[in-house]
């Protein structure tokens, strides 16, 4: 069952992120030139999306299990630290230059858009090379 609600899930994503322009990184790169041709477009959708998001958070966090039975597993941390922000930083450089985030860029994928091709094999290789510095500095901390 909850296979089929991820998939489900996905699905419902997806077909948002391609309705919604997010897929489109012509239309995300006018949304994020706001001294050129602004497409303000997208704030309706990143809206929205907040809107239902904290909604949601609302309800989750008086839960101890999902609906589907499974135990809830949000994030406590508040805390800001160095690397959020580093990363943070990363990610909207790389959302900027490309006009792709990683959920959206899935989705080009799928609709066989060529650039996605090229935003997902570099996200990977930088996945990989995150989790090989990751296990690295454990195993030297464990030494």
């Amino acid at each position: 069952m909850g296979l089929l609600a991820a998939l489900i899930s996905g699905l419902l994503f997806g077909v948002g992120l391609m309705v919604s322009g997010m897929a489109n990184p012509t239309k995300v790169l006018g949304f994020l030139d706001i001294a050129g041709r602004w497409d303000p477009s997208l704030a309706f959708v990143m809206a929205g999306a907040i809107a239902v998001g904290s909604v949601a958070f609302l309800f989750a966090k008086r839960r101890k299990k999902s609906l589907l039975g499974l135990p809830m597993q949000i994030p406590s941390s508040t805390e800001v630290t160095l690397r959020l922000v580093l990363g943070s930083a990363v990610f909207g450089v790389g959302w900027g230059l490309a006009g792709f985030c990683p959920g959206p860029a899935l989705v080009a994928l799928g609709a066989n858009f060529p650039k996605a091709w090229g935003f997902v094999a570099a996200m990977l290789g930088g996945m990989i090379v995150f989790e090989f510095l990751e296990r690295t500095k454990l195993s030297r901390k464990q030494a």
